[in-house]
């Protein structure tokens, strides 16, 4: 990577993880708190509390991609961040559940992941962008196995309230970064101010990797609801010290996947890795379907899910910007990111059924099957001939 590159990615990876990070914290300790509110929550709207920020980014991403190819990328990423930060200080100046999930909503209308995409997309060489996105979803990774040991320590100093709080002040600090703190996307074509979403909507090959995020994102949904059971069962390990081993898992299944993205850039095997990495998410489940109940099996067949999910996590929207022009690439990673909330919240229901109907074997298969699905569509998956080629650097104003 070149330093503009190096530049872009690590300050867009700081302001995801920052962002997410209080986002995150969250999660292991709302549940205990909206039951002690002064009129307590009852579970249904706890849970909506918890939800109401994906649908919302759901529902969102795909406008903001696209104003961002209207109007740029720089205002979207800081009207978007100002919404989160205000929905988090409003989530932590009240103790009444309905103006709670008023914040929460507020903080899903923050919705700037497909703009931080094609921005990130805009200048970064297409040799290095595989890299690139997947150092940005690393990043969000280490946010949430961090956030999951340090939600109930920074509970217990602040109460959630002021976890809230430290969520909007993170958000906030990413505004200034965003305006000075990153090299200048390139001008779009003049042709953008028309950017067209039925482009994005209905391009076939556009639609399969937008099913793929939406499959990848139910997998590793689906795998978070059923191995927290598994660990406890298998490894007699507590909720309290299960990052002792996602922490690890992240950082050896991260340690092959940016070797890998040099050869594939380098001899062009883009589709055939991608075809591979789905084979993988289906094989490593059915390890686990098998091997669950042995701690080394499980830890086996978890790597392997994390080494392709890392691998589809970097490759996905890097395949996506090379087959649409500059002018709708916010477009194209709104529908994307949109995409990937929804496999998240489709994930987290069809997992949780499964777990109850069948148990973790049943949950694992659920997966299984779902990759398998992901791989007929992947066999349809023309390759991309984005030329190698540096991007514009004509800055914005």
């Amino acid at each position: 990577m070149n330093r503009d590159e190096i530049r872009a990615t690590a300050g867009l990876s700081l302001i995801y993880a920052l962002r997410m990070l209080g986002m995150f914290m969250i999660l292991p300790v709302f549940a205990l708190y909206a039951r002690e509110l002064p009129v307590p929550a009852t579970a249904a709207q706890a849970g909506l509390a918890v939800g109401l920020y994906g649908l919302v980014q759901a529902a969102l991403q795909i406008p903001f991609g696209w104003l961002s190819d209207r109007i740029g990328r720089k205002p979207v990423m800081v009207g978007g961040l100002a919404l989160f930060a205000l929905g988090s200080a409003l989530a932590g100046a009240t103790d009444n559940i309905h103006w709670i999930m008023a914040g929460r909503a507020l903080q899903g209308a923050g919705a700037i992941s497909g703009a931080a995409s094609a921005w990130l997309a805009d200048v970064t060489r297409p040799q290095v962008r595989s890299t690139a996105m997947a150092i940005l979803g690393a990043g969000m990774g280490v946010s949430f196995i961090v956030a999951l040991v340090l939600g109930p320590v920074v509970a217990g100093w602040v109460g959630v309230p002021g976890i809230f709080d430290l969520t909007a002040l993170l958000a906030a600090l990413g505004i200034p970064l965003v305006i000075w703190g990153l090299p200048a996307a390139p001008r779009l074509p003049a042709d953008g101010q028309s950017a067209s979403l039925r482009a994005a909507l209905v391009d076939p090959q556009l639609l399969r990797l937008d099913a793929g995020i939406f499959l990848l994102h139910a997998a590793m949904t689906a795998v978070f609801v059923a191995s927290p059971l598994a660990l406890k069962s298998t490894l007699a390990l507590p909720g309290e010290q299960h990052w002792k081993v996602w922490l690890p898992l992240l950082v050896l299944s991260l340690l092959p996947v940016f070797a890998l993205f040099r050869v594939v850039e380098r001899r062009r095997l883009g589709r055939a890795a991608y075809i591979a990495a789905v084979a993988l998410i289906g094989l490593s489940m059915l390890l686990a379907i098998e091997l669950w109940m042995s701690a080394a099996g499980l830890l086996i067949a978890l790597l392997l899910f994390f080494a392709a999910f890392n691998y589809l996590e970097g490759a996905l929207p890097s395949m996506i910007s090379r087959r649409v022009p500059p002018e709708r690439k916010g477009a194209a990673l709104g529908v994307y990111s949109s995409a990937q909330f929804l496999g998240g919240f489709a994930g987290g229901s069809l997992g949780g059924l499964a777990l109850g109907r069948w148990g973790l074997a049943g949950t694992y298969g659920l997966v299984a099957a779902l990759a398998a699905i992901w791989l007929i569509m992947a066999f349809g998956l023309q390759a991309s001939e984005e030329p190698l080629a540096a991007p514009r650097q004509h800055p914005t104003t």
